[in-house]
């Protein structure tokens, strides 16, 4: 566990705040800050760079990329604990974006990269995407979640090379969810095993056709082992974020400048759920 400087706060009786510098000592006088590290003097707070402490002792080190270390803040969304909700969104009220993690007690997969914040009347906003989830082979989490969808048994797969084309009944309803791009997979035992990458979803009944078309070459993909399986697709989920679901989400911004910033709330846009 890396060493931290603690601050203790006499307005919030507690220590609010953890610093990435670990001096040897450390004491303030005429309004300043001094410490000590490496037999070095150091005073804090004289120069434009942030978040870049003892710069010179880590050269000599040998590792003078270690001197900075971006700032980081972690806090909670907790309002009404007892009910399962999605958070949807962040917005930023501050003067630039921060990338962003999401967790909560049923997903750990929430994301936001610093680029895809947008800036709208002086705050910063992005719908909350989701990490690991449309991966393939899907993980265990996602087959709870609203991203995977049930079609029901082929009556035939054919198979030309890397392309397998999967005939339904025409009573079988594949419906108007699933998209080109969507993984398809097809379920040994009760374990969905990846088949492939939807290409084209053909529907004409009245010409006795109801099927779909995927592409078996990504890696990962399983051969479909007969002509009659029990096939389910998961989503995108990167694409087609929907936020992250849980009774709480814990959040994680981290900020790689070293200039100078300020934020002064974080919001989430939350709906409760309803399964």
């Amino acid at each position: 566990m890396p060493n931290y400087t603690l601050t203790y706060d006499e307005g919030v009786q507690g220590f609010p705040s953890f610093y990435t510098y670990y001096p040897d000592w450390m004491i303030g006088m005429n309004n300043y800050f001094y410490t000590f590290k490496g037999g070095n003097l150091y005073r804090h707070n004289v120069n434009e760079n942030r978040n870049t402490f003892y710069e010179d002792w880590w050269t000599q080190l040998g590792t003078p990329l270690e001197a900075f270390k971006p700032s980081f803040i972690k806090s909670v969304f907790n309002t009404s604990p007892l009910e399962n909700k999605l958070f949807k969104t962040l917005n930023l009220e501050g003067d630039d974006a921060w990338a962003a993690t999401m967790d909560t007690d049923i997903q750990d997969s929430g994301f936001i990269d610093y680029d895809y914040f947008e800036k709208k009347e002086q705050s910063w906003y992005s719908f909350v995407r989701n990490e690991g989830l449309g991966s393939t082979p899907s993980a265990l989490p996602e087959y709870s979640l609203r991203s995977v969808n049930g079609i029901g048994e082929s009556t035939n797969v054919t198979i030309v090379g890397q392309t397998s084309t999967i005939d339904f009944a025409l009573t079988t309803e594949i419906g108007s969810i699933l998209s080109v791009d969507d993984y398809f997979y097809f379920l040994s035992g009760n374990t969905p095993v990846y088949a492939g990458t939807v290409t084209s979803i053909n529907k004409d009944l009245r010409r006795g056709v109801n099927n779909v078309v995927i592409d078996t070459s990504p890696a990962g993909t399983t051969p479909i082992p007969s002509t009659t399986e029990s096939f389910l697709y998961i989503k995108n989920s990167v694409a087609e974020s929907h936020g992250v679901l849980g009774h709480y989400a814990v959040f994680n911004l981290t900020y790689t400048k070293d200039t100078k910033v300020e934020l002064f709330a974080v919001e989430s846009e939350v709906m409760k759920s309803y399964p």
